[in-house]
């Protein structure tokens, strides 16, 4: 999903629940961190880890050159875990193209989708032309 995120911002109210949470950001130094807190509830269920109001998460995105950023996240929850944890990748560029993953079905299967729809018509047409 994306997300809009406020650079040198403040954390809204609590009272305003956002489904991808409350993030704001900053820079340090060449790294973009940011920081989620707030949850939206259902929001939660879809995640790999549980959060407790209590709970955030930091991600910081660094470019190490033209071609790559490294994606760095750490969970932060003392109520549901004993201590941090977390993770990294590096992001490389591409020279394809990039869907927004909820529309991929019809981006990259469209098609398919259409030469089966003519199919379809064909055989319905020799149908009717039996």
């Amino acid at each position: 999903d994306a997300r809009v995120i406020p650079i040198n911002g403040d954390h809204r109210p609590k009272a305003i629940e956002q489904w991808m949470g409350d993030s704001i950001a900053w820079w340090d130094g060449d790294t973009l961190v940011v920081e989620t807190v707030n949850l939206h509830p259902q929001q939660k269920a879809r995640m790999m880890a549980s959060l407790s109001d209590q709970g955030r998460i930091i991600e910081k995105f660094t470019r190490y050159s033209d071609q790559q950023i490294f994606y760095e996240f750490e969970v932060i929850d003392p109520v549901f875990y004993t201590e941090s944890w977390g993770g990294e990748i590096s992001f490389n560029s591409t020279e394809t193209k990039l869907y927004e993953y909820a529309c991929h079905e019809g981006n990259y299967g469209l098609q398919g989708i259409l030469g089966g729809y003519r199919r379809q018509e064909m055989d319905a047409e020799a149908e009717a032309g039996s």
